[in-house]
């Protein structure tokens, strides 16, 4: 949008942009961003060698859809926030729901446990890795995004750019689960949700700086 066409719609009353060109671009920046974020999986991590029958297991599908309900809940509210005149109004619900559902399953997982397993569940093999890995394969579709979004006229470029941030964070998360061997509630609660909320932070951030007009 050329910015006097968005300085003349604003001074006649902030009005919503259409909605098709917003979701178009933002779903074509997935899209551009999925094979590359696919590429890392691949060649530097590898998809899980029992993957077929791990998809027989509750734990595996919690683990690969709460992200996705993030990812969704952040598709939503940057098609919006990519609008002037438009409010997320309650994508950011959206991407609540399931970071409260994983961390009631680990609160009850926690007290369930015996103590000598509490620690093991929440550190697992790989805490080491998992948040740097997510944000990692998160990395193309964050990139694209914050492109797509630069193209069009977010007026709160922060929540904006956080928004982004969960988008690529929930793709990013779901595509790791496809590497990762940890399934219980504690380390999903706290290395995975601490692996999206880096591209949301990082949005928050660089939206005011990439994303003005």
């Amino acid at each position: 949008m050329k910015t006097d066409d968005l300085v003349a719609m604003l001074a006649n009353g902030e009005v919503a942009a259409p909605r098709r060109r917003a979701g178009w671009r933002i779903g074509l920046a997935v899209l551009i961003g999925l094979p590359l974020s696919f590429a890392i999986l691949f060649v530097g991590y590898g998809v899980r060698y029992d993957i077929v029958q791990a998809m027989f297991w509750p734990m595996f599908w919690v683990k690969v859809l709460f992200p996705l309900c993030i990812a969704a809940a952040g598709f939503v509210a940057v098609e919006r926030l990519a609008r002037p005149g438009v409010a997320p109004r309650r994508a950011w619900v959206g991407a609540a729901v399931p970071v409260l559902g994983v961390w009631a399953l680990a609160v009850a997982a926690w007290f369930t446990l015996p103590m000598e397993e509490r620690m093991p569940s929440l550190m697992g093999q790989s805490w080491r890795i998992c948040a740097l890995s997510i944000g990692l394969m998160a990395l193309p579709v964050f990139a694209a995004t914050l492109v797509a979004l630069k193209g069009m006229a977010p007026t709160r470029p922060a929540l904006a750019g956080a928004a982004a941030g969960a988008l690529a964070g929930g793709v990013g998360a779901a595509i790791y689960a496809l590497h990762c061997m940890e399934l219980t509630a504690p380390f999903l609660a706290v290395w995975y949700v601490s692996g999206i909320a880096v591209p949301v932070l990082a949005g928050a951030a660089l939206g005011p700086r990439l994303l003005r007009w």
